[in-house]
């Protein structure tokens, strides 16, 4: 079916009212069926307060239904957790979730609002069993808004952008279980999701124009097949060889994992990026090693199955925003992965044999880590580097500036944004590979919304600046209608019609639920990952089988109990702007536990070593006592030994006083007598000679 799609936004709008009744008809429906099943509660918004809320034309019935949903919004916040990365007694994952899809379907603000807080909720929910069946009722959901919304309407509406991105989220937290083999008693919920995603492979001439749209369908269709090809057809899904194998330069913990050839296999490359990810939280010391192997396997970037690549470029990312090493290795794949895509692209006989339609999802997914790793990076020099490289033979900015197509062709330097903004944009034309243009259009895109997100942060003006540099070029120099769409794309997605360039007094909104960036599924799915390739006894792994619990028997359960069935649990402080949330995902509880612990070990320590220094001070000045005293003592001897030996009273480096030197002079000098007859003899006997 062929839709007239307009390449820019030119309204924002909601489903229209046929359409909503189809939904609810059929969200309903699906609920009804579903009764039996003890995870999904009974809720408070009936299909009758939505159809109200939308056909109402009574201005007093209008504001009272506002002011309900409104409440209904705030309810679902606390359910939801939102200030506490979805943990707490007052959480509930799964209703909360289910709630929120209802409160979508009302139009203006309160759907805005309520696909804002599913989507944050999405990003930072951790990973329960519990909440598989509540995730497969927003697959379906979402898939059927995207069906009425591609099929039904003649322009791109905002809230498409929205959904695709809730329907990713989604569709990554499904491959997850699946991994962990907990999609064997789901088999009929994949089953009603295929109709859907059916009617959404024929969507490619609709989003084709929109990369940001198009990578998250790709996305949702290559992850059903995967999932559909392994559960419905085989029966069997993830399982380790028998003869798994240890690399030598690696920890011992870290075993290669494959999978059998029933199942799903994990290549090298997604192995080592969780083995490095790994590292990096342990502060491991054989990080480098592990990124040499990495690096190794660089060429399986290059397999047609991208799934893994996407997942691996993720986990490497997350591993990016703490450890330059890891960035840099991140940056090279990329490198080696474009130069080698367009090299073989280039050479029309090597190109028939290997279809690489599908670089550009690695490309424009690459594309949004590193414009995630220049905001949310641990240090500044981490973001400085993803978003100018580590060459400094150039001024940062003749490099961001350089844009002049009458020039030489620039080679590819490197990976950062700077670096792939002067290679694609050389590179651009009306028959260029879609590999270029995507990636382009996935950089300004993506710096459209790190311009928005460093908004009222004083801190950032100075990268803010640099950014709306880069921008206020672009829009200048580039003439291709497809890069200046992704500007307003990217505008209408914030919902901001204002300029961007021009948007320096607005203040940080306060909105938790508000997200515009991932910040925290990567890191999710890192640390899950890394669980289930190298199991360790203090983890807590998800378990591979667990049965559903009736909902008369979980009256019975206490409730420390069921907390402790929870994955993750954090406490997050509130904040007075955005600008001092972390840079980078909370740790889990056991990583608190043990620098908890070590602190304690190194106060105590500190402590320790602080009473032995004083003990051997003590000590040091008995012993120094103690040799005076004894040298005090042999002197003492050997002047008594002299004095009896020699009858002498001075020490023997002493000289004596000088009365008693002129008394002992006169007692050494013998007396000399003079006789008289002598002398005259003497006089007599003289001769005189004159």
């Amino acid at each position: 079916m062929s839709v007239n799609t307009s390449p820019v936004i030119d309204q924002f709008g909601v489903t229209s009212s046929s359409c909503h009744e189809k939904l609810l008809r059929f969200n309903f429906q699906s609920i009804k069926k579903r009764k039996n099943n003890s995870l999904m509660p009974s809720f408070s918004i009936t299909k009758e307060f939505i159809l109200r809320f939308n056909q109402t034309k009574n201005p007093k019935e209008e504001e009272k239904l506002l002011d309900l949903a409104r409440k209904n919004i705030l309810r679902c916040k606390r359910k939801l957790g939102l200030k506490t990365l979805g943990s707490g007694k007052h959480v509930h994952l799964p209703t909360a979730w289910t709630e929120v899809v209802y409160l979508a379907q009302c139009k203006g603000e309160i759907q805005d609002e309520a696909l804002n807080m599913l989507y944050a909720s999405l990003d930072h929910a951790s990973f329960d069993y519990d909440h598989l069946p509540a995730l497969f009722f927003v697959a379906e959901s979402v898939l059927y808004r995207l069906y009425c919304d591609a099929f039904l309407k003649t322009y791109l509406y905002s809230v498409e952008i929205k959904l695709a991105k809730i329907g990713y989220l989604v569709f990554l937290r499904l491959f997850i279980y699946f991994l962990h083999g907990h999609l064997e008693n789901f088999k009929q919920h994949l089953l009603r999701l295929q109709s859907y995603v059916y009617a959404l492979s024929v969507s490619e001439e609709l989003y084709y124009k929109y990369p940001n749209i198009f990578s998250n369908v790709q996305f949702i269709l290559k992850t059903m097949e995967i999932m559909c090809k392994r559960e419905l057809l085989s029966g069997s899904t993830f399982g380790s060889v028998e003869n798994t194998k240890r690399y030598e330069n690696i920890d011992s913990d870290m075993e290669h994992l494959q999978l059998n050839q029933a199942g799903y296999e994990v290549n090298h490359l997604l192995w080592h990026c969780v083995a490095a990810w790994s590292c990096v939280q342990k502060n491991s010391s054989q990080l480098n090693k592990v990124l040499k192997h990495l690096l190794f396997h660089k060429a399986q970037l290059q397999k047609k199955c991208w799934l893994d690549s996407t997942l691996a470029l993720l986990v490497l990312g997350e591993a990016a925003k703490l450890n330059m090493a890891c960035l840099k290795a991140l940056m090279e794949l990329m490198k080696h992965f474009l130069l080698s895509i367009l090299s073989v692209q280039n050479q029309e006989e090597t190109c028939k044999v290997n279809d690489f339609s599908w670089a550009w999802n690695v490309v424009y997914l690459y594309t949004t880590n590193l414009a995630e790793i220049c905001l949310y990076a641990a240090t500044s020099n981490l973001r400085k580097t993803a978003f100018v490289g580590f060459c400094d033979c150039r001024s940062l900015q003749k490099d961001i500036l350089h844009m002049d197509k009458s020039e030489e062709t620039p080679e590819l330097r490197e990976t950062s944004i700077s670096g792939l903004l002067e290679y694609f944009s050389s590179k651009m034309s009306d028959n260029c590979d879609p590999v270029i243009w995507t990636g382009y259009y996935g950089l300004v895109y993506n710096l459209v919304k790190m311009l928005w997100e460093l908004r009222g942060d004083e801190e950032q003006d100075g990268f803010r600046n640099i950014i709306w540099q880069t921008l206020q070029k672009t829009k200048n120099h580039e003439k291709d209608g497809r890069i200046l769409n992704a500007v307003n794309i990217a505008q209408a997605e914030l919902n901001d019609p204002t300029d961007p360039f021009a948007n320096y007094s607005t203040e940080v909104s306060s909105n938790v639920g508000d997200e515009i960036f991932s910040k925290y599924i990567g890191w999710r799915i890192a640390n899950t990952l890394s669980k289930l390739f190298f199991p360790s006894t203090d983890a807590c792994v998800l378990p591979l089988k667990k049965p559903l619990i009736k909902r008369d028997q979980m009256k019975y359960l206490s409730k420390k109990d069921s907390m402790k069935k929870r994955v993750l649990h954090f406490t997050v402080r509130e904040h007075p702007s955005m600008s001092e949330l972390p840079m980078f995902p909370y740790p889990d509880f056991f990583t608190r536990a043990d620098e908890e612990l070590a602190r304690i070990i190194d106060h105590h320590w500190q402590k320790e070593l602080k009473t032995r220094q004083e003990e051997d001070a003590i000590c040091e000045a008995k012993e120094r006592k103690n040799k005076e005293l004894e040298e005090e003592n042999c002197f003492r001897e050997i002047m008594k030994r002299r004095e009896e030996k020699l009858h002498k009273h001075t020490k023997p480096y002493e000289l004596p006083a000088r009365t008693e030197v002129i008394s002992l002079e006169k007692k050494m000098t013998p007396k000399i007598e003079v006789h008289g007859p002598e002398i005259q003899y003497m006089k007599e006997t003289r001769i005189d000679t004159c």
